[in-house]
């Protein structure tokens, strides 16, 4: 079965479902994801601390296994884009895009020309090692390359819908923390700023036709956000997922052996003796 390119994905109002990646950066972890159905992997580099061997190695787990990758980046400069998109990135994902200028600039360093301004390079990482029509590769990683523009400020939901009319942009995606913060209700995430600045982004979505994502914490809250609008949703993150379930399991088999099978063998115990018995022992024993 031929795997769905990221842009086609963006096209598409069907769940894509994924997964977070912000530390185990490990040679299976590609085919973890991808034997667990995950359609698209949301790969760190924002917070996680992975640098560029780190981000080139994880992309060719993430391909050897069909697994279409996201790279969100640190910031909207020119050298963290276009070196992600250079080292194999399909999908980029920008925090804090706040208008339609910077999405411009966004896209001309992802694009290369007629499109953009990025710089040339061909044969390398992101088109497979192998050589061409240099027209026809320039188009190639123009079509290729999808952007995911996080919606996570006040100014960038005042400007929604530039943003999302913006030719280039792929996906509207929440970067939930960081907007409630913007908004004033840190944390809040059933406050009327917050679901406002949710059902304008679901809007703005529809309105151009654009794909609309979200990292979600849990299940209830994934099949909750697909159901108002939402179709790319990131189930949690690796170190949330280990952690969640290690916690569960350690924590239920410390509470099974404190039940009644761990109580009753502490009774099975012979009883401590006294003093006297063990003065008696002590003279058996010619002590």
């Amino acid at each position: 079965m031929p795997v769905q390119s990221m842009r086609d994905m963006t096209r598409s109002r069907s769940i894509k479902v994924g997964h977070f990646v912000v530390e185990f950066a490990t040679p299976g972890i590609g085919y973890i994801l991808k034997n667990a159905g995950c359609d698209f992997v949301l790969f760190d580099t924002e917070h996680s601390g992975f640098h560029n061997e780190t981000i080139k190695a994880a992309l060719r787990y993430f391909e050897a296994a069909a697994v279409p990758a996201i790279v969100r980046v640190p910031s909207k400069e020119y050298h963290h884009i276009a070196r992600a998109l250079d080292m194999g990135a399909e999908g980029l994902m920008v925090p804090m895009v706040n208008d339609a200028a910077e999405c411009r600039a966004i896209l001309d360093c992802m694009k290369y020309t007629p499109d953009g301004k990025r710089g040339v390079a061909l044969g390398v990482a992101h088109d497979h090692y192998v050589t061409g029509p240099v027209m026809e590769k320039l188009a190639a990683a123009n079509k290729r390359s999808t952007l995911f523009a996080q919606i996570e400020t006040a100014e960038g939901v005042e400007n929604l819908d530039e943003i999302a009319a913006t030719d280039g942009v792929d996906c509207l995606w929440v970067g939930h923390f960081d907007l409630s913060a913007s908004l004033g209700v840190p944390g809040e995430f059933d406050h009327p700023k917050f679901k406002d600045a949710i059902a304008k982004t679901i809007a703005a979505g529809r309105k151009h036709n654009k794909a609309v994502g979200r990292l979600v914490p849990d299940v209830a809250t994934g099949v909750s956000l697909f159901k108002e609008g939402f179709d790319f949703v990131c189930y949690s993150g690796d170190v949330w997922v280990l952690q969640t379930a290690l916690m569960a399991a350690v924590g239920e088999i410390r509470a099974g052996c404190a039940g009644p099978a761990g109580k009753a063998k502490a009774r099975s115990k012979p009883p401590a003796k006294s003093g006297k018995a063990k003065k008696a022992a002590g003279r058996k024993r010619g002590k």
